[in-house]
């Protein structure tokens, strides 16, 4: 009988052979260097996770197109999941996640199939469905990645090193540039190098304002949301590490808590905030501290920097742009929402103003937008099944190596929530969405893992 061992190894030689005689030397080259990636990958699928947290954070947008347009990061992510069908012909692969968090994703992607089909009759727009969806399925994937390929503590220490990493990657871009000069022109000139898509949109939102860092993220509010997840992190594992990991997670923490004042993400800034202060309130070692040493530099950085005071201004001004966007958006709800009854699916996104119809900047509200009711119960019922497996009752008065990544990933996921009540890029964001889903997973996966006993218990 023939194994997945040696179909591999086959198809991969039938295909080189295959692009040799047609395209002669030149792409049988090119070709083999990306077939020796995939091998790469498809062979050990944990590499390609490992990978994924490196690149994902740092360059999430950068594209290749393979049939269609595609961004790296979900590029690896379907090599990776190449590998995880083959080693589970091999037999290689522990069970299939069957937590409650992970039933209630199945529930959650299966209903996905119901507006994707509605959308594709129903949305007058250009746009391949499928495929979008194939891709949303790809971001969401690493829920079931994560207790798949790290199934100890030991790889699950290099995912969050390797994702860190990452997050040190987009802050020594970012700040670099920030630093150098606010010309956005020169990040534009960067991400089309890399293969960006719509260097037009991508010049326009980035001069809109200037005072605003720029960043691999490209807007502002994603760059914001993306280094939420990193402060948290960063600011823990510093707590629990030594040497050089531990100053690779304090230039993350305050790396990325200066980032996101820069980038003038507003709802990162609050959200942030709310994870400090659930520390706080849990009794955290220092976290009150923190609070208070946050809020005079916050003040420090409001009487030195304007660009920050004009961000800070807006929120209380009747006259702020985004601010009014949202009422309006809020205001035509119910109008999409009748458009669109089981959602408008993956043919297009989620307009911000198109044929009359709003989107809406709101977590929940966007995934009934898109998904159509159902979609947004079965996304709370995903959130529930997963709160009631991470929570942690009582204080965190004592924080070590045995449950400070847990605390970590928890509040990370709770502040990227608490930014669903001003705006939606955790619900469909590519790439974001992804990071979003794969901390949720670590989270589960340090639940899970057994309780410290009292003898390793120390005070920091």
């Amino acid at each position: 009988m023939i194994g997945a061992s040696t179909v591999f190894p086959a198809a991969i030689g039938a295909l080189f052979a295959l692009l040799m005689l047609v395209g002669g030397a030149p792409l049988g080259m090119l070709a083999a260097g990306a077939l020796a990636f995939a091998v790469y990958i498809v062979t050990q699928p944990l590499r390609g996770l490992l990978l994924f947290c490196l690149l994902a954070p740092a360059l999430p947008w950068m594209t290749i197109t393979l049939g269609a347009r595609i961004t790296t990061s979900e590029a690896i992510l379907a090599l990776t999941w190449v590998g995880v069908f083959f080693q589970w012909l091999g037999g290689k692969l522990p069970p299939w996640p069957g937590n409650p968090t992970e039933r209630a994703m199945m529930r959650f992607v299966a209903w996905s199939i119901v507006p994707l089909v509605a959308g594709q009759f129903m949305v007058q727009a250009e746009g391949v469905g499928p495929v979008n969806w194939v891709r949303w399925l790809l971001n969401v994937s690493p829920v079931f990645l994560v207790p798949l390929l790290t199934p100890d503590q030991r790889t699950r220490d290099r995912l969050l090193l390797c994702l860190l990493l990452g997050f040190a990657g987009l802050l020594a871009i970012s700040l670099s540039f920030f630093f150098m000069g606010r010309d956005p022109m020169r990040m534009v000139a960067f991400l089309t190098a890399l293969h960006y898509a719509r260097p037009d949109a991508i010049q326009d939102i980035l001069t809109a304002d200037p005072t605003r860092m720029a960043s691999p993220w490209v807007h502002p509010n994603s760059t914001g949301g993306a280094l939420l997840l990193a402060v948290p992190l960063g600011m823990f594992y510093a707590v629990v590490q030594h040497g050089w990991r531990r100053a690779l997670g304090l230039f993350v923490a305050v790396g990325g808590a200066a980032g996101i004042v820069f980038s003038g993400s507003r709802g990162a800034l609050l959200s942030l905030g709310v994870f400090v202060a659930w520390l706080a309130i849990k009794k955290t070692p220092y976290a009150g501290r923190g609070l208070l040493l946050a809020l005079l530099l916050a003040a420090a950085l409001l009487a030195l920097y304007p660009p920050a005071q004009q961000r800070f201004a807006s929120l209380f001004s009747s006259n702020d742009v985004s601010t009014g966007v949202r009422f309006e958006e809020y205001l035509h709800f119910p109008e999409a929402v009748v458009r669109y009854p089981l959602g408008m699916g993956f043919k297009a996104d989620t307009p911000a103003t198109a044929n009359g119809v709003y989107g809406i900047s709101n977590l929940w509200l966007n995934y009934w937008y898109k998904l159509g009711l159902p979609g947004m119960l079965l996304f709370i019922a995903v959130t529930t099944a997963w709160w009631r497996q991470v929570r942690m009752p009582g204080s965190f008065a004592v924080v070590n190596a045995d449950n400070g990544m847990r605390i970590a990933t928890t509040g990370t996921v709770l502040a990227a929530l608490a930014t669903g009540f001003i705006d939606h890029y955790f619900s469909f964001t590519q790439v974001l969405i992804s990071l979003f889903w794969l901390i949720l997973a670590i989270s589960l996966q340090t639940a899970k893992a057994p309780a410290p006993s009292p003898t390793s218990v120390a005070r920091p």
